[in-house]
């Protein structure tokens, strides 16, 4: 959606049109988090806390991803508004390049200190083996998730918000129908959910990278390419977006530390306590992906007064939205429990 197209149908249809495929690509994936959940609280208490402890790490994968697509959607989509779109397809191909590296390196790093990285969060020595056979595993699904969602910001920083949507709920589906298959009938047990994920990942990627090939808009004809200016570009507004984006998870480790004290039904209960939460923040996730895209063209043409207005009315608007929310969670927590958690122990704790 180019900025003339924006001005003219006015900002708050602009955003609504922009967020929709969003909404339901966000609510897919947190859909298949929660059926992650459910399968694996199936193979008992043990495998649903180690995915408990699992929880506040992936919080922080995705804060580091999300803050990285926030700032390739907004450089390249400034660079469009500008009216540069080989620039935006350069670009396209140093940010594709730098998620996967830095991507990679994160999950190197989480693997190396992971014995460390367990105690602050209090998991004991019995669950440990548990928690090292599914990560080494789900530490290759982490991986190819951020390699596709830097192919979902590279489609939304060129204004196509409906295919990340359309891929997001595709993988999901998938990878919801794979996770019995892996977990059960392939007697993969907990890691079946993670090999789950990377089948519905690769499929994604192998669908998402060549459209972008093919529409032009990603490309590695670097020569007298500025390189190094992008990266800058990329680190001065992507770590301020991570920062913000860890602040979560790290208090979250806080907590899952301090839950840990009371026992492994508690951190199983906190871990799906946590993914329900998630459900709540649908709506502002999705805002997260399609506002970037939106202000960077606006600035990018030189229309700030525009800008600043679109962001207001957003804030106000999430404003509203979450105070909804959090009645309907009150009013129907009881009949939530029971759908995600069969072990009395469990929805005894998650209740309380």
């Amino acid at each position: 959606m180019d900025t003339r197209t924006m001005l003219d149908q006015g900002l708050g249809r602009s955003l609504f049109h922009m967020t929709w495929p969003m909404i339901f690509g966000v609510l897919a994936l947190m859909s298949y988090h929660l059926v992650d959940a459910f399968w694996i609280a199936r193979l008992g208490v043990e495998p649903l806390a180690a995915l408990g402890f699992t929880v506040p790490i992936q919080q922080s994968f995705t804060g580091f991803q999300v803050g990285l697509g926030i700032a390739v959607t907004a450089i390249i989509s400034r660079t469009l508004g500008a009216g540069d779109a080989l620039l935006a397809r350069r670009q396209g191909g140093v940010v594709a390049i730098l998620g996967a590296v830095s991507a990679g390196a994160l999950c190197l790093l989480l693997w190396v200190v992971r014995g460390p990285l367990l105690t602050v969060l209090g998991a004991g020595p019995e669950i440990r083996p548990v928690i090292d056979e599914f990560w080494s595993v789900w530490l290759g699904a982490a991986w190819l998730g951020a390699v596709m969602y830097m192919g979902y910001s590279l489609h939304r920083a060129q204004g196509d918000t409906r295919f990340p949507g359309l891929m997001m709920m595709v993988g999901s589906v998938l990878n919801m129908l794979l996770d019995p298959l892996f977990i059960f009938t392939f007697g993969w047990g907990l890691p079946g959910a993670a090999w789950a994920t990377i089948a519905a990942f690769t499929i994604a990627c192998m669908v998402t990278y060549p459209r972008l090939w093919h529409r032009q808009w990603i490309a590695f004809d670097l020569q007298g390419f500025a390189i190094w200016r992008t990266i800058r570009q990329v680190s001065s507004i992507g770590a301020p977006a991570m920062v913000s984006q860890l602040l979560p998870p790290v208090s979250a480790m806080l907590a899952t530390g301090l839950v840990a004290g009371f026992g492994a039904s508690a951190v199983a209960a906190w871990g799906l306590g946590t993914r329900l939460e998630f459900f709540s923040l649908v709506v502002v996730l999705a805002l997260t992906m399609s506002m970037p895209p939106m202000v960077g063209r606006l600035v990018g043409s030189g229309e700030l007064a525009a800008a600043r207005r679109l962001i207001r009315l957003a804030a106000l608007f999430v404003l509203a939205w979450q105070l909804g929310v959090s009645l309907v969670w009150l009013l129907t927590s009881g009949l939530v429990v029971p759908l995600v958690s069969a072990d009395d122990s469990v929805g005894n704790v998650l209740r309380a």
